[in-house]
């Protein structure tokens, strides 16, 4: 529920702090005191429109915020609620409550938090969606909704929501097979070009099958190819000074008196190796050390050279493989690997496309049995609306009944149409005003206050499964007066056993019936206008009452009325609590 609301600078509302207990609340005022400022902060905390023309004159911003406690609330409820948060990454405070607040600048722009969280406006909607419902003047307009009454009658039976979830994912396959074979049938000769396409494509590119790094590989090789004359004639020039120019097959460098650098090194070697001075010694051994690293770089060149490629055409082969290997990454991919990323992806294409006449027999096979599928779950969905809409159409008629309309008769009317995605059946709320009238839709047969009722009356019945949750009623009771206001006022009180119950009213027997009153009051200054919102205590509340009473607070008959009023109403409602 909604522990407590604060509002600053929305409308004539400077600031505002209320404390709303379970039970039921009502709020009342005189015209234009700003109890719709409170239902519209109410909706900016549920991710309403932000509507900058609603942010008080001079000020740069308006505040919304509330706390949401979730003891008390349905399991269900408490863990859709739970998973939104975290998905969000709200967290509750310390008392295990979140605190939601709205920011609307003046310049039309909003900001919403949640526990802590800068979040979305559709955030805060669906956060709120389980924990805060909303009943106004629009409310019931929408109520006159094809797909409202359908969602309404849906909620009336536990059994039907697990039916339609089955429904909607079968039509959903259903939809996806039929687009796939309209599409395969309809371009089917665009698509079996598009088969000779890849084909060419993926042969084109396994003929020439490139290897990932080819491409570098291949700059490299013909790079060396091109210039071998010259590293041959370098590697074989410092070989031979190494190891002499007899050692290198086909080399004609010149060997001057046969010396190399191994055998001056030897030579060098065993001249200090006949000495027994350190010194000499020394560098005896650094010689020697000097001898292995000729010899190393003599064998690396050596290998050097053998690797060097020989056959006169090999370059030209190398170079015939590169334009090959170009060619395909200027059709497909800037580099090897892109082209060989790009030809997964054609194989992967190619797989999903077959257009052949057997292809297209077994998908229309998949398609009739997924139909087939849908009507029978839409068939069963349609049997499980048929009893939900006669057990709603008994229980919303018996609660008009109470409600001061004791002829009138509700039905929902279920008729069959064309499977969509919310199943096969429309549904159409009908009123009739007696036994003889005939049924005709809510839009055309009711007035203002009978469509209150009938919002009313599917709300109790709705929310009879509900516990925890906050329902807001904004002058739900519009032209309705005398023993019918008193009716709504008690159910109203017996809706709020289970739920926090909110409701703007102008009716003193509804008033009568909360446990907490909050009066919204005007003060008409010279240079602007302010409202504020209080608690009342029992004796204020008589005031007021007295003041609904067609403003009677002045006189002893309008307070002993409104003392009466009050007493009854309230017998009743701790009757009710103790039930």
């Amino acid at each position: 529920m909604l522990a407590d609301i604060t509002i600053e600078n929305l409308g004539v509302i400077p600031r505002a702090t209320a404390e709303l207990s379970s039970g039921l609340t009502v709020l009342t005022g005189e015209t234009g005191a700003g109890k719709t400022m409170v239902v519209t902060g109410l909706r900016l905390l549920t991710g309403g429109r932000a509507d900058a023309s609603r942010v008080r004159t001079g000020s740069t911003e308006a505040v919304v915020e509330g706390r949401f406690v979730l003891d008390g609330v349905s399991p269900g409820v408490r863990e859709l609620v739970l998973d939104t948060a975290d998905s969000t990454g709200a967290v509750p405070d310390e008392n295990g409550e979140f605190i939601a607040s709205r920011v609307v600048k003046s310049t039309g722009r909003s900001k919403a938090h949640l526990g802590g969280r800068s979040v979305p406006a559709a955030s805060l909607a669906d956060f709120s969606a389980e924990l805060l419902t909303i009943h106004g003047q629009n409310d019931q307009l929408r109520l006159l909704g094809p797909d409202r009454q359908l969602e309404a009658l849906d909620r009336t039976s536990e059994a039907i929501a697990p039916i339609r979830q089955e429904y909607k994912e079968a039509f959903r396959a259903y939809r996806r097979l039929k687009r796939d074979l309209d599409e395969r049938t309809r371009s089917r000769m665009e698509l079996a070009q598009e088969v000779d396409r890849l084909e060419f494509a993926i042969h084109e590119i396994k003929a020439v099958d490139p290897q990932p790094g080819e491409g570098e590989e291949l700059v490299e090789q013909i790079r060396r190819l091109q210039d071998v004359d010259e590293l041959r004639e370098l590697a074989s020039g410092s070989l031979a000074n190494l190891d002499g120019a007899a050692s290198i097959e086909g080399y004609q460098g010149s060997d001057e008196e046969g010396q190399c650098a191994a055998d001056l090194l030897g030579q060098a070697v065993s001249f200090l190796d006949s000495s027994d001075d350190p010194k000499l010694a020394a560098c005896a051994q650094r010689l020697s050390e000097a001898t292995s690293i000729v010899s190393e770089v003599s064998a690396e060149l050596g290998m050097y050279l053998s690797s060097l490629p020989a056959d006169p055409e090999e370059l030209e082969k190398l170079l015939v493989r590169q334009q090959e290997i170009k060619g395909l990454t200027r059709k497909y991919a800037p580099d090897v690997e892109g082209v060989l990323k790009w030809l997964a992806k054609a194989e992967r294409r190619l797989a999903s496309i077959d257009v052949t006449p057997e292809a297209l027999e077994a998908l229309k096979k998949q398609v009739a049995e997924a139909s087939k599928e849908v009507r029978r779950l839409g068939k069963a969905l349609s049997a499980a609306r048929a009893e939900a809409a006669a057990f709603l159409s008994e229980k919303v008629t018996s609660e008009l009944h109470g409600l001061a309309m004791p002829k009138a008769r509700f039905f929902v009317a279920v008729s069959e149409k064309a499977p969509g995605p919310t199943g096969c059946d429309e549904v159409e709320f009908t009123l009739a005003a007696n036994k003889s009238a005939e049924a005709r839709p809510l839009a055309t047969s009711a007035s203002g206050g009978e469509l209150s009722r009938v919002m009313l009356a599917l709300e109790v019945i709705l929310s009879s499964g509900t516990k925890g949750t906050t329902l807001v009623f904004d002058e739900v009771d519009a032209g309705v007066g005398g023993r019918a206001a008193v009716e709504i006022g008690r159910r109203l009180a017996r809706l709020a056993r289970d739920n926090q119950v909110i409701v703007v009213t102008h009716l003193p027997q509804v008033a009568a019936f909360a446990d907490t009153h909050l009066h919204v009051s005007k003060d008409v200054g010279e240079s602007a206008i302010t409202s504020g919102v209080e608690s009342l205590s029992e004796e204020r509340r008589v005031e007021e009452l007295s003041r609904m009473l067609a403003g009677l607070e002045d006189t002893d008959t309008g307070r002993a009325h409104a003392q009466e009023l009050l007493a009854r109403a309230q017998k009743e409602v701790a009757e009710l609590r103790a039930s």
